[in-house]
Parts: structure tokens; sequence; C-alpha cells
């Protein structure tokens, strides 16, 4: 048997090993085996069972070892890993560890422990004898006898008082049993702190939830694949159509994976699957980057194992190798948090949905504010879309006012944090025990430090951005390399005291808030304060239990998360997603807008959001406040329609950085002559030019950017072209297929 190997070790090539007679039954593809490489050892993945060599069978070297039971990959997995490598233009190793997480790559262990149990009886004659030469193996012998099942080793003897050559003399007589057993470590196995209380039996569906479950139920009945765009207002029940599409696809055997977009957003998800599903016997696995290496392996053995079929996760949960996928669902998928910044650069929905073809899945891509490129998908007939136009229970959109801040900066004349409608506000909510959520995309105390006097802005040294100033701490740093230093006391240039903060962050809304309600309880939500782990699970619990009056935080407090005493939502500065140099800044702050008013009024009562901005009269603000999704969607797409930007044509970044300005420039422009003679009208060609951020962590960047409507095609073009041109030291360059950010 030959098959054909990827090795994970900086050695990206195919290569061909033979499987001793051995290691045949346990090896096919998708298997992580251990391969000799030169003059070491190294692992591999198998690409291929069956192969057909390039060189003599005699000169090919044998497969050494298997690291697991089950395959790293299933086959569909191996499919979607080749298509990620020629769409996104990266290396097949980069790819499979991105697939295969690191606990199974490594070969880590898993947990066991030593557990004892009653062997042969004695007789009264014999334990007699026991007890007068042994009291202590008698001893234990007697409360071995007494257990229904096999105890812990460590627990009994340390409970008894017994060493460990007391429970070797039992086993060695046959009069005790020592085994080793799996434990399991289980992600989340706590629960969530605080958690919700979950039913176990699923709420009667109104009419909307009732025809959209029928309609994928019909698609998952086909067994063919299928797409579904389900498009429903915030609090509309959404995931219960979810939790209906998941217990379709167990009753019928098979397995499914659930995707958010944030971590945050995972324990509330696992509570609900779990409380729906494993009274039934259906185990939930839960797959992200913050888990625990041992909790990553044991959920990939329990998935790949078929002991579990149902996994909910961040977007590299889409990798999970269950067996018999029958169902994808990407909820939030518009959330640009589903595109990875690294190598291989994949956007998890668009996996998804690959990844459901080929596996004959549905994918269930769902969101109150869909993503314009599901909506063309939509209108070109690729995708089916349901609509849930009602809240459930008939519950009221919360009450969307829009504070023009010009206003309030004249009459407070100065810089103002919080206006007084939404001051107004949070002292009712307060005054009648409801809760309140202010959101405001920008951590720290304020943007940036500037003297009134010379005008000098601290900016990082390393970067081309000013720094963020930290009041907790009276430190700068810089969000971009993690650079930090003290925050001065006088201007650096010219010496004079009247250098001040400029602009607003988390800290400074919560100074803000604690001056205007000293006596409520504030919680603050950001990378800052996150670090710790189960950080965000403690707090999340905490504001579900009452425990916490006013959350304030970033993007992760804004989308999917249900807590029904909320009933006010403060968006404290609504232009900072939208004066950026990027074409999606109108549809960021429209979905901003309207998932952030999302979080208001899920309960009984009615629910108020209050928008701070000094724009109010742009489009993406005043279609929010109406909610009309349908009215943005038309305009913007008409908007990218004219200019030719997606969805009508895919965009590839191509972004060159080194130490050396000139030298990046000069390449750049050489590079973009080539691409120009090979690939001719394929492609439209922009830059090269400075990136936005021209200067990150002491590289300079440039960029170029490749409009077109064949991407496989210019993605292939390209990275043979890569190849043929003679790139100097001192010059990285990478692609992005379908960027989510042009800054």
């Amino acid at each position: 048997m030959i098959v054909a190997v990827q090795p994970l070790a900086g050695f990206d090539k195919l290569l061909h090993y033979r499987v001793p007679e051995t290691l045949r039954g346990a090896v096919r593809a998708g298997s992580l085996v251990r391969i000799p490489l030169g003059h070491r050892h190294a692992l591999g993945l198998v690409l291929a069972a069956d192969a057909l060599p390039e060189v003599p069978l005699e000169k090919l070297k044998p497969v050494t070892g298997v690291l697991h039971d089950h395959p790293a990959l299933t086959p569909d997995l191996l499919g979607l890993a080749r298509w990620m490598s020629g769409y996104y233009a990266a290396r097949m190793e980069a790819v499979l560890e991105t697939m295969i997480p690191g606990a199974v790559r490594d070969g880590a262990r898993l947990r066991q422990d030593k557990y004892l149990s009653a062997g042969r009886a004695l007789a009264a004659a014999e334990l007699a004898a026991l007890v007068r030469k042994a009291p202590k193996q008698a001893k234990l012998y007697e409360f071995l006898r007494q257990q229904f099942r096999p105890v812990k080793k460590s627990l009994v003897l340390s409970r008894l008082g017994a060493t460990a050559a007391v429970a070797a003399a039992l086993v060695k007589h046959g009069l005790a049993k020592e085994e080793l057993h799996h434990i399991e470590r289980v992600a989340y196995a706590d629960g969530w702190a605080g958690g919700e209380v979950v039913a176990a039996q699923p709420p009667v569906l109104n009419g909307e939830q009732a025809a959209v479950v029928d309609s994928v139920g019909a698609s998952l009945a086909r067994g063919k694949f299928a797409v579904h765009l389900l498009q429903g207002v915030t609090g509309s029940g959404k995931t219960e159509v979810y939790l209906r599409a998941v217990e379709a696809v167990l009753a019928a055997g098979g397995s499914a994976i659930y995707l958010v977009p944030e971590v945050a957003l995972t324990p509330q998800t696992v509570a609900r699957l779990r409380g729906r599903f494993e009274a039934a016997g259906h185990r939930t696995v839960v797959w992200h980057s913050h888990l625990s290496e041992g909790e990553r392996l044991d959920g990939w053995i329990a998935l790949a194992s078929g002991a579990a079929r149902v996994v909910v996760g961040a977007r590299s949960a889409v990798f999970a190798p269950v067996r018999d996928l029958r169902l994808i669902v990407v909820d939030e998928e518009h959330e640009p948090a589903y595109k990875q910044d690294e190598t291989p650069r994949y956007h998890g929905r668009d996996v998804a949905v690959y990844r459901a073809k080929l596996a004959s899945a549905v994918c269930l891509l769902g969101s109150a504010t869909p993503s314009l490129e599901s909506v063309a998908n939509v209108r070109a007939g690729k995708y089916r879309l349901e609509r849930l136009t009602r809240r459930v229970d008939d519950k009221q959109l919360p009450d969307i006012q829009i504070v023009d801040m010009r206003i309030e900066v004249m009459r407070a004349r100065g810089l103002v944090t919080l206006s007084r409608l939404l001051v107004d506000h949070m002292h009712q909510r307060f005054a009648r025990r409801e809760q309140t959520i202010l959101f405001i995309n920008r951590r720290g105390y304020s943007s940036s430090m500037q003297c009134r006097k010379c005008g000098h802005v601290e900016e990082c040294p390393h970067c081309s951005v000013a720094m963020t100033y930290h009041r907790a701490d009276e430190t700068l740093k810089c969000h971009l390399c993690g650079h930090e230093r003290g925050a001065p006391a006088v201007c650096p240039s010219c010496v004079s005291p009247e250098i001040r903060w400029r602009g607003l962050g988390t800290q400074r809304v919560e100074e803000a808030v604690r001056r205007v309600l000293p006596r409520a309880r504030l919680e603050r939500m950001d990378t800052d304060t996150m670090a710790k782990k189960h950080r965000f699970r403690q707090i999340l619990g905490d504001f579900r239990a009452g425990k916490i009056d006013i959350l304030i935080g970033t993007q992760m407090i804004g989308k999917g998360l249900d807590f029904p005493n909320v009933t006010l939502v403060g968006l404290i500065d609504a232009d900072l997603s939208m004066h950026v140099p990027d074409f999606r800044a109108n549809e960021r702050t429209f979905q901003l807008l309207v998932q952030v008013a999302g979080r208001a009024g899920r309960g009984d009562r009615a629910g108020e959001v209050v928008v701070q901005t000094f724009t109010p009269q742009a489009d993406a603000i005043q279609f929010a406040r109406k909610a009309d999704f349908d009215g943005f969607a038309e305009a913007e797409l008409t908007m990218r329609r004219n200019f030719s930007y997606p969805p009508y044509r895919h965009l590839i970044h191509h972004l060159f950085r080194g130490p050396n300005p000139e030298k990046i420039r000069f390449f750049a422009e050489a590079w973009v002559k080539k691409v120009e003679a090979a690939l001719g009208s394929a492609v439209e060609i922009r830059g090269p030019s400075p990136a936005p951020i021209e200067k990150v962590k002491d590289e300079y960047r440039f960029q170029v950017w490749y409009f077109t409507t064949r991407t496989p095609q210019v993605v292939a073009a390209l990275v043979k072209l890569e190849r043929e041109f003679r790139w100097p030291d001192g010059v990285t360059q990478a692609l992005d297929v379908d960027p989510m950010s042009l800054v």
C-alpha cells in the first residue's frame, strides 16, 4: 500500500511512503502519521491512499507510526483543504495546521486515572486470616467489596489512609483489580456561570417560524446541498429555528456544526443546545481557541469517534471532524469576525458553504442584517431566503432615538461623553431596577493624546498610528503592536503642560457613568478586561443574574446576547465605524446599529435605544432608525453596482511590507508590471500605494488591489507568478482573497 503524505514540517511538497503490513488496517486518507524525512522523523497527513509514486517502489521509505485511531480529517475535509489551498493562495501545510488542533497534531496524551475494583471473593476464614496478618489490606478489600463500580485509586487510598503498596498487594493476589480509565475534559462542564434557564421542552412556534422550519426540514430530508439565508429581526426566534434543524438532523442519525462569530457567544449557545439535547443522550462539544489543550483533544476525539454529533464554536469549528455531516448553522453570518487575519486567510461563512456542498449537507445562514454578499446570492438564485419579520410573542422592536452631538457640544461648550437624553434614560432605568448596555467600539480611555499648544500627537514609534491613552494605569498603548509607555505629564515637543487626551474609549465612558450614577454597579467588557480565562463568562453570568446594572463594552457585547431585563441601549459614538476609508463602512455601521439596538426590549418590558452621532443625516443611521434593511440593501447595492465593488466583483488584496519604504515601492511597481503583462484584461489593478496604516511594527506597507470576476483563475496565476518572481531580502508579501477590511 502506497500513500501520498503532506509533511507538516516546513516541507511543502507531497511525498510518497510505503505502509508496513502491521499498519495497513490503521492508515487511510486523512490519517496523521509519523514519517522519516531526511535524517529525522516528522509528522504528516495522508492525502491519498493507493497513490502512484514518481519514484521506484524500492526507494520508498515506510510510514513508522499512526497517531490516532481515527482519521484527523474526514473525506469532505480533505476536499475542503484542497479547495482552501487553491482559493485562498495558502500552502497546504498551513491549511492542514489550521484545520487540525495543535493538541491533536502534537500527539497530546489522554488524561487517565487509575481505578480500583474488587477481585475474587474470600471465604470467611480467609478474610479473618487477612485481618490478622494485614489489617490495612483487609480494610481496603472490604471497602472495595461494598462498591458498585470502580473507584478512583488516589481518592480511596487517601480516605482509608492506605499506601500504594497495600493496593499492589491486593492486586498481586487477585483480591483487587486495577485499570486505567480515560477522564474526559469537557469544556463548560460547569454550565454558564449564572446562566440562563433553558427549557428542555421547546416552545410553540409562531406561523413564520413554523414555515421556516418546514422549509429547512424539506431540504434536510432531500439530503442534497442547499443554502438557506434566514433574515430575522432581532428577537424573532432565529435560535429556535436553528435548534429545530439540529433536532431533525440528530433524529435522522446525522451530525451538525453550529458556528457563532465570537467566543463570548459560545456559553449562551452551549447552554441552549445542552439544555435541549443532552436529556435525549446527545452530547454537545465546544470548539474554540480559548479552550485548554486537553479540552480540545478530548472534544476532537468525541467527534472523530462519533461519540458526539453536535459541535458549537467560533470559526475554526467549521473544521470539526464530525461524521455524516448534515447541517452547518452560521449564526450572525454577516460578522467580519468570521474572516481570519492570518494565513490561511479564510472566511468561515464561505468555507462553511463549501464544506456543506462537499458533504451534500444544508448550510443555514442567519442574521438580522445579512451581508450584501449573501443578499446578492439570494438574488442570483444560489441561496433560498427565509424571513422572520416580527419578534416572538409580538414584542415590539425598540424605539430608536437619534441625538445630534453637534448640538450637545454647543450646549456644553466642550466635549460631551454622555448626552442629556441618555443620562436621563439611564437614571430612569436604574430607578426601576432595569439594566442598561452602553456600547463604544474602542477600548482604552481616549483615542489619543495631543498638545493643545503645538499640536503634537503621541504616536507609536513602531507604527504610524496614534497611541491610545489608558487612564487606569496612566499608560499609552499601541493596539497594533502592543508597545506601551507611561503617559507624559508635559508635551515632549514643546514642554507645555497642555497635553490632553482626545476622543473616547470604554474607560472614559466608564468614568463618565460613575460620575452621573455613582451607586450603579458597573462592569466593562473589552480585550483589556477579558484577559483572564472565562472572565467573559463570569461577567455575562453576573449581568444575567442582575448583579450588574450597567454593562459597558466593545463589539463583543453588540451581537447575539439575550438579556430580558435590558431595556436601554446607548450607542456612544455611532460615527466610529462610518468614517473610515472602506467601501463597507456604511454596511458595517447599519449592521452595528441594528444589532446593538436588538439587545434592548427582549423581555416583557419595552426597550429604547439612544444613538449619539455627529452625522444624524447619514443613510446608514436613518435606515437603521426605521429598521429598514431592504431599503438600505437596495441603496447600497446600487452604489456597489455602479462602482463594480463586491459583491459584483471579487477583491484580492496584495500587501508588501519591509523596513525600507523605497525598496518596497520599487519592487511593488515591478511586480504590477509583471502582472499586467501576464493577466491583461482578466483583472483590474489599482496601486501600488501606501496602506492606510503605512507602518506597523517597524515595517512599511504598500498595497495592490485586484478586481476580478474570475477569482480562482487569477489567484492561480498570481501564485505562479509569485514563484517565478525574484523577491529580494527585506520584502515580504501576502495575498488576501475576499478581504473584509481595506484598512
